[in-house]
């Protein structure tokens, strides 16, 4: 599998790559609770365009998030398709007005207010996927364990945080390898084969998959009882990055946008923006 290719650590120089982890990830959880609490079309559209920003300025290519970015779009198309069949009319209970723009069989009307709504559903995926993959492809695992430590969150948990992002990229290589000899076998999972053929291929991956990601944690879980991990209350890092004035003022920035968007409420009267009245 193509190193470019995985959802992991990149290391590289960027302005981005510079930031301290723990700085990031406030950035990204506080970004990501004030786009999930509003339904602004104005602050979900100015956040989406900041947010897809960031991947020229993390010098982050599309060889290494079209898979993901491919996979993550379907089900974000499915996930609006089945909110629209659950409730084709949910638009115009929140908006309080209709405007029809096509009459369908039924319930199954397409209306301005819907489709409003639903375009606001999509601009929150645009908010934060982008944020959320940023974070994986610029921060160094170990760096972000040592940080979270230097904040005061136990050693024994960023540890844990630190091997969950290690072993991202490690499962979609394995995946990957486990693929190529399903196929080998005459599994056709590649292009070519029927949509049927390749999801009973990927199907065959699962249980072989299960079972190699737990004979690795048991791999990991003894050399690091072996080592006597957890011992001791504090421990020294290998890598640790100090926090920059830069790394103060990204939080405040954060905190400055869930502050918008809490402002919002006031402004809008409720979480939604109605251009309707």
């Amino acid at each position: 599998m193509k190193e470019q290719q995985t959802l992991g650590f990149h290391p590289g120089e960027t302005v981005i790559h510079r930031v301290n982890p723990t700085a990031k990830l406030v950035f990204l959880l506080l970004v990501s609770i004030a786009c999930m609490t509003t339904y602004d079309t104005r602050f979900l559209t100015v956040v989406s365009l900041l947010s897809i920003g960031l991947f020229p300025l993390s010098q982050i290519k599309w060889d290494q998030i079209s898979f993901v970015i491919k996979f993550i779009a379907v089900f974000s198309i499915l996930n609006l398709v089945m909110v629209y069949i659950f409730e084709p009319e949910y638009g115009v209970f929140i908006y309080g007005t209709r405007h029809v723009l096509l009459e369908g069989w039924g319930r199954f009307t397409l209306t301005q207010e819907q489709v409003f709504y639903l375009f606001n559903l999509a601009l929150k995926y645009f908010c934060t996927i982008p944020l959320a993959i940023v974070f994986l492809l610029t921060t160094n695992p170990s760096s972000f364990a040592s940080s979270l430590n230097k904040i005061g969150v136990s050693y024994k948990i960023g540890y844990a945080v630190a091997l969950a992002l290690r072993y991202i990229p490690d499962i979609q290589e394995e995946f990957f390898t486990i693929s190529q000899a399903q196929q080998a076998r005459g599994y056709e999972m590649s292009k070519k084969g029927k949509l049927i053929q390749r999801v009973k291929g990927v199907a065959q991956i699962i249980v072989p998959l299960i079972f190699s990601s737990l004979d690795r944690i048991e791999t990991i879980s003894t050399a690091m009882e072996l080592r006597r991990f957890g011992q001791k209350k504090t421990r020294t890092w290998y890598v640790e990055q100090p926090f920059k004035r830069s790394d103060f003022l990204l939080m405040l920035l954060a905190v400055f946008i869930v502050g918008i968007s809490l402002s919002l409420f006031k402004i809008n009267g409720g979480r939604f923006y109605n251009p309707f009245i």
